[in-house]
């Protein structure tokens, strides 16, 4: 019998995979910031030109400092990574990631048993697990060709928090000239971390994809929420 734990609705960041597309959203509402619930980035992209697969990348928890303890991810966060293959932005595909005792489990590509606000561990549906990493990455590969990661990377996101906001506060007169150059500005969270969950998956376990983005090519419409145990 599958074995199912409810989970409501956190928070989620749109996508539609192409080459590649990037939503940004650091630090979100009170009651997620600070947590793997909170996501930071997601990103779906084919790993090269032509490729047969797709990777899935998603940040959380932007604030995980190099020279402070890694974060952990929080085992009662269900992460689902949603696939819409018929253009109602509706789910037909989803993978779920989920921590427990220092591994991340995967499972899916699977059709869900509901949509939309809630949703239930497919725990029928293993596609496999890995060591969450420290220090040292480390990849799981299983034998259907799926690539597995759950562990600390270097947040990706380039921002100038510092000019930005004197930018925005003129009355501080901290940023006159208004937004640096590229070679000028700053990179303010250089050295910091997200806590990331990465799938590489075949297409073939996916579905085929029914969108067109705006060079031409097929891509899949697809989102990220974070579900908290209720």
């Amino acid at each position: 019998m599958k074995k199912t734990t409810k989970y409501l609705l956190g928070l989620g960041a749109l996508v539609i995979a192409a080459t590649v597309l990037v939503a940004a959203d650091h630090i979100d509402a009170p009651s997620s910031a600070g947590t793997t619930a909170d996501i930071a980035d997601f990103y779906a992209f084919e790993p090269s030109e032509g490729s047969d697969n797709t990777v899935f990348v998603v940040d959380l928890q932007s604030n995980v400092l190099p020279e402070l303890a890694y974060g952990t991810f929080d085992e009662d966060v269900l992460t689902e990574i949603n696939i819409d293959l018929d253009g109602d932005l509706v789910e037909d595909q989803v993978i779920q990631a989920i921590a427990r005792d220092g591994r991340m489990y995967f499972f899916g590509p699977i059709a869900p048993s509901q949509t939309g606000l809630s949703s239930e561990v497919n725990t029928d549906a293993a596609l496999g697990d890995v060591e969450i990493s420290g220090a040292t990455a480390i990849v799981e590969t299983t034998s259907d060709g799926v690539s597995l990661f759950a562990g600390p990377r270097q947040d990706p996101f380039f921002f100038d928090f510092f000019q930005f906001n004197g930018v925005i506060s003129p009355e501080t007169e901290s940023a006159p000239g208004g937004f640096l150059p590229p070679e000028e500005a700053a990179d303010t969270f250089d050295g910091a971390n997200t806590l990331s969950i990465v799938v590489e998956i075949p297409n073939s376990m996916l579905g085929v994809p029914t969108a067109t983005n705006a060079l031409g090519l097929s891509v899949y419409k697809t989102w990220v929420t974070t579900n908290r145990k209720q």
